[in-house]
């Protein structure tokens, strides 16, 4: 078990954990959509942590018995979303392969044919100048075909695969619990301390 003192720490402070969520979701919390305030907070935060260290979320709440009961259920929610979240993503990248294949055999169809054409049929059809040129054409439309395939293969998956990553990383997350019998004063903004990352979350936040 890896101390508290080793993990990175992302703090939210809320008056009712179901800002958490998105409202309009009927189903439980453990099942449920995090809301988009919430999500960008917590992903944004978590972005700029250090890749190695375990996350931990520690989350705030009034001294409830309603509130520590939906507490209870925070781990699972947060483990379930991000799941899903990373699964998603995956499936993204998936879909970009997918892509990638269909566009690079399209593409290399299509130089290769311009190949044959600049080779063959301009060199038999035609006199300088317009052979040199036609063949110069060709050749670029070849390439340009074979650009997008390149695209996916060298450059567009990365940023999908950090996401997919981060989600993961996200899901496996520590969710710690904290009531709070103070009331949360309306605030708004995000707090940082030495060794930790602070975000607060809501309309009503402690001051």
């Amino acid at each position: 078990m890896i101390g508290r003192a080793s993990k990175e720490v992302i703090e939210l402070r809320v008056d009712d954990i179901a800002q958490l969520f998105h409202t309009l979701d009927p189903f439980p919390f453990r099942e449920r959509d995090l809301d988009r305030e919430a999500e960008e907070y917590i992903v944004g935060w978590a972005r700029e942590l250090p890749g190695r260290e375990p996350i931990l979320i520690r989350i705030h709440h009034p001294d409830t018995d309603l509130q520590v009961k939906a507490a209870l259920e925070l781990h699972e929610a947060f483990s379930h979303y991000f799941t899903d979240r990373a699964d998603a993503t995956q499936r993204d990248i998936n879909e970009l392969f997918r892509i990638g294949r269909w566009s690079l055999a399209i593409g290399l169809a299509i130089l290769i044919t311009c190949l044959l054409l600049a080779h063959i049929v301009v060199g038999a059809l035609f006199v300088n100048p317009l052979r040199r040129l036609l063949e110069e054409s060709l050749l670029i439309l070849g390439w340009v075909a074979n650009w997008r395939p390149l695209e996916i293969f060298l450059y567009d998956w990365w940023p999908l695969v950090r996401r997919r990553d981060l989600y993961q990383r996200l899901s496996k997350a520590v969710i710690e619990t904290s009531r709070s019998s103070a009331h949360l004063n309306e605030t708004s903004g995000v707090e940082s301390q030495e060794g930790s990352k602070k975000v607060e979350h809501g309309l009503s936040r402690h001051p």
